[in-house]
């Protein structure tokens, strides 16, 4: 006992610091790397996303219970819940709140009858997030709704996709609609459901870093995608 009282005396600053981390990591922020394409080109496969658990509930660590709500998940926002349907955590854009009306026809989104305008872009700069996607015929638009920030989706106008076409539903209380910004390329709520507020997690607000992962002829190689370093998502 003696031997164990010593060790936890030397290494207290150790203990504080892992006890600080738990605690951080499990109810004020945390980070997750991305590995799949459903939030391009806003989020790319290898990007490490920074999570603002404390943006919509103060939760006890590492559990679903909250203890007091501080925010309210906005339309537009990027969000971070674990899918008790998908069973894995997911990340996608809040597209309809409680009591909002939501509908999809031929990839254009509707919420509340209203049609969101889509401005198609043409922006070198948006290329290279392609990465795997290039020959696929992908284009990209500006999505835009009232009460909501716009952001760039992509979509394929020459694919089918059982997607592209959803029938209107009603929000109900405590519910959220989420999609990905692949448009076509997204398992989201089109597919799993609305999004319960008890699976929200969090608010993905910015890249901490990004890393490239995949390349022709299946080499992996990790380099760095260095401008995407802190970068803010919109």
């Amino acid at each position: 006992m003696k031997k164990f009282t010593t060790l936890l005396k030397e290494n207290k600053g150790f203990l504080i610091f892992i006890i600080f981390l738990f605690v951080f990591r499990g109810a004020i922020a945390d980070w997750h790397p991305v590995p799949t394409g459903s939030m391009k080109p806003t989020i790319l496969e290898g990007d490490v996303v920074w999570e603002n658990k404390l943006a919509y509930d103060l939760q006890i660590p590492f559990t679903s219970i909250s203890v007091a709500r501080l925010g309210e998940p906005k339309r537009g926002d990027i969000v971070v819940f674990t899918s008790a349907a998908a069973n894995k955590r997911l990340i996608k854009r809040l597209v309809a709140l409680p009591g909002d009306t939501v509908e999809v026809k031929n990839n254009r989104l509707f919420i509340n009858d209203e049609a969101a305008k889509y401005e198609k872009i043409n922006d070198n700069s948006l290329e290279p997030k392609r990465d795997i996607d290039k020959e696929t015929g992908g284009v990209y638009a500006i999505e835009t709704l009232s009460h909501s920030k716009s952001h760039v989706v992509q979509v394929k106008p020459e694919s089918f996709n059982p997607l592209q076409n959803f029938e209107k539903i009603t929000i109900p209380k405590d519910h959220y609609f989420l999609m990905g910004d692949n448009r076509d390329n997204s398992a989201d709520s089109r597919y799993y459901g609305m999004v319960p507020r008890s699976e929200i997690r969090g608010h993905a607000t910015r890249t901490l870093m990004s890393v490239i992962t995949k390349q022709s002829w299946s080499i992996w190689n990790w380099r760095f995608r260095t401008e995407r370093f802190f970068d803010a998502l919109k």
